[in-house]
């Protein structure tokens, strides 16, 4: 049986058009990364049923749910969806909110106990949603969404509602129960965090079209727009190239490659950027002083990002970064090996 392959058109009131092409194999998930406005929840609500497309067409598992011909109503399309704020019953307890979406009447009660168990909430059975945390009412949301023995799972900004603690917390519980899910599972964000650890390949929605398509590190290490390269912490610049350097708005890189010429696009990884207090000796080609702008602890490692002439964003160890006495204002020499640059024509 196939996954989901759908063509979304829809144009909003407001002018904006969503215009993309999915296509999640069963077994598969598949993060949609994107800014506030890019077109997330209008996809949502297309495939869900809740805004009928003006072109294109939805088909899961083999059957047309949306087209020129066909439009199936919600309720019969077979899809879970566990919304940004959960969208919990607020007069029904968790097993209520649960038994919701089985569609056995007969054993509902039996059945959402059953998947309340399965997240971990089987004493909160009898609890109403106003008495649940923001990592229990996901799990309820979760549970109700799978319930209803979906063909595909939409997970709309799952995590956004939580605070950084549980939604770490969730994100692995999440985990757990998107791989034991056989169909295809879409997954909302605007995190990138969330695509990296969850997802098996991600999509980059922008300005209501896809700019990128690939797994978590083609995104990292190739991203096509300035967008993804900030999300992904890389340093993604616009130039010309010419005999073995390249002009990027008025600084001059040193590259590996001298046969390359013409417009191209090129990209830095923050790893690959080394920074010192005086100017370093040694092989690297690129080299130019600048100062700290700006300093983001990530874990066990530091991010910066540094000022004129090229700013870039840099990653260099917590250790390292106390040992130089890094902060912002601090002066500093940047240096890049001229085989880390790298460069795509066009």
């Amino acid at each position: 049986m196939s996954g989901l392959e759908a063509h979304l058109r829809v144009r909003r009131d407001d002018g904006f058009v969503l215009d993309m092409s999915l296509s999640l194999d069963h077994g598969e998930t598949v993060a949609l990364l994107g800014p506030n406005g890019a077109g997330k929840s209008t996809a949502v609500s297309a495939l869900a049923g809740l805004v009928p497309l003006d072109e294109g067409e939805i088909v899961l598992g083999g059957r047309t749910l949306d087209s020129q011909d066909v439009f199936v109503r919600p309720d019969l399309r077979r899809i879970g969806v566990v919304f940004q704020d959960y969208l919990l019953f607020p007069h029904l307890t968790a097993a209520e909110n649960v038994a919701f979406g089985v569609r056995d009447r007969k054993r509902r009660r039996e059945a959402a106990i059953t998947w309340l168990a399965r997240v971990g909430l089987a004493d909160l059975a009898d609890h109403m949603p106003g008495s649940l945390s923001g990592g229990q009412a996901q799990r309820v949301a979760l549970a109700r969404a799978l319930a209803s023995a979906p063909e595909l799972l939409l997970l709309d900004e799952p995590l956004a509602a939580l605070d950084v603690r549980t939604r770490l917390a969730m994100r692995r519980v999440l985990s757990e129960h998107l791989r034991a899910f056989p169909g295809p599972r879409l997954l909302i964000t605007h995190d990138p965090t969330e695509a990296f650890t969850l997802a098996d390949r991600i999509l980059v929605l922008e300005a209501g079209s896809l700019t990128q398509v690939g797994t978590a590190d083609d995104i990292r290490l190739r991203p096509r727009t300035r967008y993804v390269a900030e999300l992904a912490g890389s340093n993604l610049f616009v130039g010309v190239a010419d005999e073995g350097s390249v002009d990027v708005g008025g600084h001059v890189l040193q590259i590996a490659d001298r046969f390359i010429a013409g417009p191209v696009t090129v990209t830095v990884r923050p790893s690959a950027v080394t920074v010192h207090l005086v100017r370093p000796a040694g092989s690297p080609r690129n080299v130019w002083e600048t100062v700290v702008d700006l300093l983001e602890p990530i874990g066990d490692r530091v991010r910066l990002l540094t000022g004129a002439p090229l700013p870039l964003t840099v990653e260099i160890t917590a250790e390292s970064a106390v040992a130089l006495g890094l902060g912002p204002g601090v002066p500093v020499w940047v240096a890049v090996k001229a085989t880390e640059v790298e460069v795509e024509e066009g």
